[in-house]
């Protein structure tokens, strides 16, 4: 086991002769060594994943299938704790470094829940967001934020076996904010809240017998964090039973809040989930509207100008004279024209936005434009098939940019630095790279003047989080052709992608020699 305590930050140096020591002395372990040791686990763990996912690709029995999903979903988890492991290494070898921007709490709840709403769903649980009224950009650490976030859904959804996962944002005392993750599972014992934050430290780490893994780092990183933004974490009982995981820190707000466009509307939220009905009625409150939640068709809100149906209800038709909206999962989209033959006068995709909730629903009341923006998540994909090499060696950023690009039904391989990804251009054929610009070691410079000395021809398009002309210079002067801002949005990636579906125009430079 390696305690955060032997972790050092030294100069690597070689370590000699047995290990550990016969006399039983903790020997040093640099993040240097720790990094290099963890590389060497991720490149055959990639080839796995890569072989499962060709493997996925071909005819398989239904035997079969299950073995490869076995195989892909081992590999994934081993792969995270490896991620794990090292971001641990990192936080407790020296100083946090937190950089404060302009971030939008609502992107920032919305990503994260978007992401995982494919696992929930997966398992059958729905999963929600809201934020409080009047809360809208603040100064912090997204990617910070986002890596609590993260941590605290992925404990939910691992322990949750029915309902879902709720998560909020909401100011508290002393110029705080409040980020919540509740959800419906068997709660965390009162013994055990302060424990659950130590290193490889876990709870009852079975749930119905079955053991559910896990090396007890994320909520250790979790506390680091907290400590690193002057802030707090714990865990509470939530409402109704379940676990609720909190993490508060002081963050200056900048304005910017949603606009109140449901003043004095009030709209029925008819599910069968409680998560689907908090979520709903919260984000109409926060744009000024009244939410009344009902289990069943049959209390429907007396009272209420526009209802929101959940599709779990299977409902035939409107079940009055009333504007009726559907709410649907991604991967119901089919059924979008169906329910609008049926009399619906929209639809919403769960997770809910309450920007597109308050769109559908002044459109069925007449006050908005009929013909909605096409929400992304059900929007055809611009590039399938295309494969791209992601080169990114922070795990969270690679989580995020991988779930977009599968979204686009992109074929993606990971690398987490520049050796990583020289030797899989060296092996293997792109259509596009994304290179992150700041890794450790080799940076996303070097390895793309690398991949041009090499003949490399295939378009390469860096990440970086600086906008300035002077970035996008270097970016050029590396070989590489164009850049993407952090945190990429999902309309700059389609327009990226399908400049390069359409055949990405290249300077004759670019072009690998015969």
């Amino acid at each position: 086991m390696i305690r955060a305590a032997n972790i050092q930050s030294r100069p690597a140096e070689p370590v000699y002769g047995d290990f550990p020591p016969s006399d039983g002395r903790a020997v040093p372990v640099t993040v240097e060594e720790l990094a290099g040791l963890s590389h060497e686990f991720r490149t055959p763990l990639n080839g796995i994943l890569g072989l499962a996912r060709l493997l996925e690709a071909t005819p398989l029995t239904g035997e079969q299938r299950s073995y490869v999903d076995a195989l892909r979903d081992s590999g994934e988890h081993l792969l995270g704790l490896v991620n794990q492991l090292l971001d641990f290494a990192r936080l407790g070898a020296s100083a946090v470094e937190i950089q404060d921007e302009d971030m939008a709490i609502e992107d920032l709840l919305r990503g994260v829940c978007e992401l995982t709403a494919p696992r929930a769903s997966e398992k059958g649980l729905e999963i929600g967001w809201w934020i409080a009224p009047g809360l809208g950009r603040i100064r912090a650490d997204e990617g910070r934020l986002r890596q609590v976030l993260l941590n605290f859904v992925g404990n939910a959804l691992k322990f949750t076996k029915t309902g879902g996962v709720l998560v909020s944002a909401a100011p508290v005392k002393g110029g705080r904010i409040r980020l919540t993750v509740s959800d419906t599972g068997p709660g965390v014992a009162e013994s055990e809240r302060e424990r659950i934050f130590e290193p490889f430290i876990q709870t009852d780490p079975r749930v119905d017998g079955v053991s559910l893994g896990g090396a007890g780092l994320g909520l250790a990183i979790v506390r680091s964090l907290a400590i690193a933004m002057k802030g707090e974490a714990s865990v509470e009982t939530a409402p109704g039973g379940g676990a609720s995981f909190w993490f508060e820190f002081p963050a200056a707000r900048a304005g910017g809040s949603a606009g109140r466009n449901l003043s004095r509307r009030r709209i029925g939220v008819i599910s069968p989930s409680p998560v689907v009905c908090e979520a709903a009625v919260r984000q109409i409150l926060a744009r000024g509207g009244e939410g009344v939640a009902s289990a069943g068709l049959e209390d429907l809100p007396a009272d209420a100008e526009v209802l929101l149906l959940d599709h779990a209800l299977a409902p035939s038709s409107p079940p009055d004279d009333r504007p009726a909206i559907i709410l649907l999962s991604p991967e119901d989209r089919g059924l979008i024209d169906d329910y609008r033959a049926r009399g619906f006068a929209g639809y919403l995709i769960k997770p809910l936005r309450p920007g597109s909730l308050a769109a559908q629903v002044l459109s069925a009341l007449g006050g908005g434009s009929r013909a909605g923006r096409l929400d992304d998540r059900i929007a055809p994909a611009v590039a399938p098939g295309l494969r791209v090499l992601l080169v990114e060696d922070h795990a969270i950023n690679a989580l995020l940019a991988t779930a977009m690009l599968n979204r686009e039904r992109c074929v993606v391989d990971h690398a987490a630095g520049g050796p990583e990804a020289l030797a899989a251009v060296a092996v293997g054929t792109y259509d596009l790279v994304l290179m992150d610009m700041r890794m450790p070691g080799m940076t996303g410079t070097e390895t793309a003047q690398e991949m041009r000395n090499q003949g490399l021809a295939t378009p390469i398009v860096a990440l970086t989080a600086n906008a300035f002309e002077d970035d996008r210079q270097a970016c050029l002067a590396a070989g590489m052709d164009e850049f993407l801002v952090k945190p990429v949005s999902a309309d700059a990636l389609r327009r990226t992608l399908s400049r390069v579906a359409r055949g990405w125009s290249e300077a004759p430079s670019r072009r690998r020699s015969a």
